[in-house]
């Protein structure tokens, strides 16, 4: 090793004396800092969504009917499909009467691929407010060809690793690319992303919006690095995504029953439902009393092991706990 370099190597003494600022959200408990892919099919509302995410940070109102945003900031929007009156028109659908779109949103509705990571690295440095947001809508207009030599795999990694830099760069901003998915079904939904797993491995974190066409109800997913696995029910109402409930952990409540009707459906599905309105545990004999039945100990292992409940302790069932205060 060159001396001149020093070393990497680091003490564990020395890690036990860092301190580290907390987790900044673009949507508190829904949207982090870091890189982050938005996937889903295509003209299921994606833009709808992060155009109204950019307009709830941008004027310090809340996203998706109830989520908080925190403090007004900036935001840059990469609107590369989009025309300036229909950026206007939906702007208008989205903030409701009586309000103007915010100073704060800066957008952009062309430019080249190579010169989008110069434009946000730019933004990012002369910006002043902190945590700012960058909303690429959509990745696919900004992926370059493979270098000579380089496989999809190793271009789309180091795409995603481009834009991770970016957001690195600036201490809790948000850089969230809208891509799309793949036609043929994926077990696990992460498989789905449009690409290969170069932009999942890549990724901070990746969201999936799934909805049935011809339905306004629809599943946010969420996982990262330094998230946990989330579901929150959605539905789209007059133009806009809203969160199914009262709160972030009514809506996750929602997705969870929505996951295990699909999933198992009949009794198990209604004491799913049953279990997951009371945080605290159930035990058997209460599932029992409530469905006048003697055989809930057998519904509820089998929904625990098929990961729709958790075992808090010993007779005690609980829901599969998915939001971060």
């Amino acid at each position: 090793m060159n001396p001149n370099l020093g070393s990497p190597v680091r003490r564990g003494d020395e890690l036990e004396r860092m301190t580290f600022p907390p987790l900044q959200w673009a949507v508190q408990g829904v949207i982090p800092e870091g890189f982050g892919i938005l996937a889903g099919p295509p003209k299921i509302g994606k833009s709808w969504l992060v155009y109204d995410v950019a307009l709830a940070v941008s004027s310090g109102t809340r996203a998706f009917g109830i989520a908080d945003p925190g403090p007004q900031r900036e935001v840059l929007y990469l609107a590369l499909e989009d025309s300036e009156r229909r950026l206007q028109a939906r702007a208008r659908a989205l903030l409701g009467a009586g309000m103007r779109i915010p100073t704060e949103f800066n957008y952009v509705i062309d430019v080249q691929p190579s010169h989008a990571p110069d434009l946000i690295a730019d933004w990012l440095g002369n910006v002043k407010t902190k945590s700012p947001v960058v909303l690429m809508d959509t990745l696919g207009r900004l992926l370059p060809p493979a270098l000579p030599g380089e496989t999809q795999y190793q271009r789309d990694y180091r795409i995603a690793a481009l834009f991770k830099s970016l957001a690195d760069g600036k201490p809790g901003a948000t850089v969230l690319a809208v891509h799309h998915t793949r036609k043929a079904a994926a077990i696990d939904w992460m498989d789905g992303t449009s690409g290969t797993n170069g932009l999942n491995g890549g990724a901070d974190f990746t969201m999936n919006l799934e909805r049935s066409r011809g339905n306004d109800c629809a599943l946010l997913r969420i996982t990262g690095r330094d998230v946990p696995d989330s579901a929150f029910a959605m539905n789209f109402e007059r133009s806009r995504w809203v969160l199914d409930g009262t709160d972030l952990s009514d809506a996750a409540r929602r997705a969870a029953d929505h996951a295990v009707a699909r999933a198992v459906g009949g009794r198990s599905a209604e004491i799913a439902s049953y279990v997951q309105t009371h945080p605290g545990g159930t035990t058997p004999q209460q599932v029992d009393a409530h469905f006048h039945t003697s055989d809930a100990r057998v519904y509820l292992k089998r929904l625990c092991d098929e990961g729709h409940l958790v075992k808090i302790r010993r007779g005690v069932y609980g829901p599969v706990t998915s939001v971060t205060s």
